[in-house]
């Protein structure tokens, strides 16, 4: 789709929507609209349903940690029009403890999507219909894709055999996995023979004297 289309396309939405939209903006080829946080769903409702816009399917929710803004989340919906061919961002912000309204109502498909984001962010969804972790693990302690959450993570799991049983244990690591030379596998293994090898080191046979 050319970016004018692109452009007829936001203006309409901002027209319509009027003072919900608080941002129009056209990067890398896509449309992106960020909506107040309030009118979410009756934002998604007009996309959804009006002719001009038909963006039937909700392909994603997924969400940006900025940490040093007050509002640190973005929160985005990605759609996609199969009537007219082509995709758009929707995006709210949020903080750490204020939720955002589930789109579960809207499109079906973002009750598993806001599952997701709630286990990695940790951003709440006000009225979802089934809330809890679906990538992480049982107790498991924090959000991971949190800037501020520690690369190693906070605790590790093993299984004790004299408990017969799965037991977390705070992080520990040796200094070995502290030290890395950033070489990979194959830069590293200068002196070491490898199967085949030893054909480049034959001479050709085939060749003449």
């Amino acid at each position: 789709m050319s970016e004018q289309a692109l452009k007829e396309l936001g203006d309409h939405i901002a027209a319509t929507l009027g003072d919900d939209v608080l941002k129009v903006e056209l990067k890398l080829g896509e449309l992106m609209v960020t909506v107040r946080r309030p009118s979410l769903i009756k934002s998604l409702t007009f996309l959804r349903d009006d002719p001009t816009c038909s963006f039937e399917q909700l392909l994603d929710v997924t969400a940006v940690d900025w940490p040093e803004r007050e509002e640190r989340f973005e929160v985005v919906y990605i759609l996609l029009s199969y009537k007219h061919n082509r995709r758009l961002r929707v995006k709210v912000t949020t903080d750490e403890d204020t939720p955002v309204a589930s789109a579960v109502p809207v499109y079906n498909a973002a009750g598993w999507f806001e599952r997701e984001t709630w286990d990695m962010f940790g951003i709440f969804f006000s009225d979802h219909p089934d809330l809890r972790r679906i990538l992480t693990d049982y107790g498991f302690e924090g959000h991971p894709l949190r800037k501020d959450f520690p690369m190693t993570g906070y605790v590790e799991c093993r299984y004790d055999e004299d408990q017969k049983r799965v037991v977390y244990e705070p992080v520990r690591l040796t200094q070995d996995f502290r030290s890395f030379d950033f070489l990979s596998p194959w830069e590293g293994m200068t002196n070491v023979m490898l199967p085949g090898d030893e054909k480049a080191q034959a001479p050709d046979s085939g060749s003449k004297p």
